[in-house]
């Protein structure tokens, strides 16, 4: 993380060293639309750890550990796109779900949907890129992690 901090630095050193004026106007409408953001975004985290808050862990688990792998799958990928939370959050939990018994499968498509699939920021993406551009990153989003979990499935022998 260091190193992307120190590129970050680096990279708007040069930016004030090329253009000084510039740089200062980016930075100050960086910060403006970053304030526009964050009611939003406050509000979409608040109400995502209520709702994990309500949901007890049982019965995440109940619904991943189905006896049958794609109800369980179907399951973590409707869960994963739904939900919101980091992955210094999420990581720890796949691990505490795989030590529960829940599939490998299972598990990447929650992460992978999780992390790439945005259902509850989909309003916001919407407003700043559009609906279009919105719903085709999503939807290739959900692509991508179905596939990935398919082949994670395939490589841990639970396809077969």
């Amino acid at each position: 993380m260091i190193y992307l901090y120190g590129f970050a630095f680096l990279a708007l050193a040069a930016s004030f060293s090329a253009n000084f004026k510039k740089t200062v106007l980016a930075l100050k409408t960086a910060w403006r639309e970053f304030f526009q953001i964050l009611p939003t975004l406050v509000i979409m985290v608040i109400l995502v750890t209520i709702l994990l808050f309500l949901v007890p862990d049982q019965v995440i688990v109940a619904y991943l550990r189905n006896h049958d792998k794609w109800i369980g799958f179907l399951f973590a990928t409707l869960f994963g796109s739904i939900t919101i939370m980091p992955g210094f959050i999420a990581f720890p939990l796949c691990g505490i779900l795989l030590k529960k018994g829940v599939a490998y499968m299972v598990l990447s498509a929650f992460a992978n949907t999780l992390m790439m699939v945005g259902v509850a920021t989909f309003p916001l993406e919407k407003r700043y890129f559009g609906t279009k551009a919105a719903l085709m990153r999503n939807a290739s989003s959900l692509f991508i992690a179905i596939i990935v979990a398919l082949v994670t499935g395939f490589f841990y022998g639970e396809l077969l």
